[in-house]
């Protein structure tokens, strides 16, 4: 096995540092502030500007739209040193990520660990190309933290199967090209033990979805509906009635997806909001206790933030995070919940504006409200709390 030296990796820091800085169009270094700002990909994908195509395209090229996959997947084949002075690099100067995708964040890993090589093949590459945007079909109308006790089902008609009943916030359905799904195939067995891992087509004939509206006023979350549609059984991952094995491992990929990330519009730093909407000499704030409340949001967001990555270095090495995914997504979403809380104090009245002809302005209300549907999806705080004492803290039931 070649090892990567630190001179080695110095000058790979030396290169990438370079090529970031020349191929990273300029409004491709400021934060996202609207949904056309992220690019998804799909059969049906646009650009929202020239600079953002440019961006994937060259990011496509250099094979670093997921640097750390197999080439033969249309990775970059680099190094988890290597990909974490890239991540590093690209933070440095602010690039988006040229493609956003839970083909990349949740598939991708499942299909890596569970997936033939056939299925690899056909799957993986679309991903990293940005030709396939995925969605997630787990969570029922009756079956949400309780997930094991879904009923949406798929029969086996022989060369197919025959897939009936429907999922609820299922984000981006109404956009998304295929669906990663957990079925009932055995309604024998106990519940966890008779549910399957199957991709569809949402062109599917019999598959339809109707968006949800949220109290923020924006939504990803759709109701998704399966009448009857047929799949092909080259489309089942892993073996059949075994599929909540992999629901488990695709769900630590999620909760520390969310965890980490804190949907939120709001990109300024809570201090800069402070000194912009309340008193302040020389650039410090004047309330002592304002001060202190700030310090101790940003110093936790700043220590979870080098968990997340410490952790993740770990698993690109083949350490599975397990249960901590619980921890990351428990703390992530309740911080960003505190994080909203303590800018809704900080900007009063100035903060309830809901709506604007101004593009550019920020909903705090909007945001604030929509943080709490952090602690939901992707499972509960509650349940995340039930799992961090069982199988973290070994606390007995």
């Amino acid at each position: 096995m070649e090892t990567t030296t630190k001179s080695d990796l110095k000058e790979f820091r030396s290169e990438t540092k370079r090529w970031l800085e020349e191929n990273c169009p300029t409004s491709m270094r400021t934060p996202p502030k609207e949904f056309a700002d992220l690019y998804w990909g799909g059969r049906n994908s646009t650009f929202s500007s020239e600079d953002q195509k440019n961006w994937f395209t060259k990011m496509l090229e250099k094979k670093w739209i997921v640097p750390y996959w197999d080439t033969q997947y249309g990775g970059g084949g680099l190094s988890p040193e290597e990909n974490n002075i890239l991540t590093q690099e690209m933070i440095r100067i602010g690039c988006r990520k040229p493609l956003f995708s839970f083909g990349i964040s949740m598939l991708g890993p499942a299909l890596h660990q569970f997936a033939n090589k056939e299925q690899k093949m056909r799957f993986l590459p679309d991903i990293t190309s940005g030709k396939t945007w995925w969605c997630q079909g787990y969570s029922e109308p009756n079956a949400g933290s309780d997930l094991a006790g879904l009923q949406t089902k798929a029969e086996d008609k022989g060369d197919h199967y025959l897939v009936s009943g429907s999922k609820v916030w299922t984000s981006y359905a109404d956009k998304a090209d295929w669906i990663f799904c957990l079925v009932r195939t055995d309604f024998e067995a106990t519940k966890h033990n008779g549910i399957s891992f199957l991709l569809i087509d949402m062109k599917s004939a019999g598959v339809s979805t109707r968006p949800i509206k949220l109290i923020s006023g924006k939504s990803p979350f759709c109701e998704t509906f399966f009448d009857g549609v047929k799949v092909p059984k080259e489309n089942l991952i892993g073996t059949l009635n075994d599929g909540w094995t992999i629901a488990k491992y695709l769900l630590t990929h999620e909760r520390q997806m969310i965890g980490g990330v804190g949907e939120t519009d709001v990109r300024k730093a809570v201090h800069e909001i402070a000194l912009e909407n309340m008193p302040s000499r020389d650039g410090i704030l004047s309330d002592s206790i304002l001060r202190s409340e700030i310090a101790e949001i940003e110093m936790n967001d700043a220590v979870f933030e080098m968990t997340i990555q410490r952790i993740t270095d770990e698993a690109k090495t083949g350490v599975n995070a397990g249960a901590l995914s619980s921890f990351f997504k428990y703390y992530g979403t309740e911080q960003n919940v505190a994080r909203m809380e303590l800018i809704s104090s900080i900007t009063g009245t100035n903060g309830l504006l809901w709506e604007s002809d101004n593009k550019d302005a920020v909903s705090v209300v909007r945001t604030f409200c929509r943080s709490k549907g952090n602690t939901i999806e992707g499972g509960t705080s509650e349940v995340q709390l039930g799992i961090i004492s069982k199988r973290i803290l070994n606390l007995p039931s």
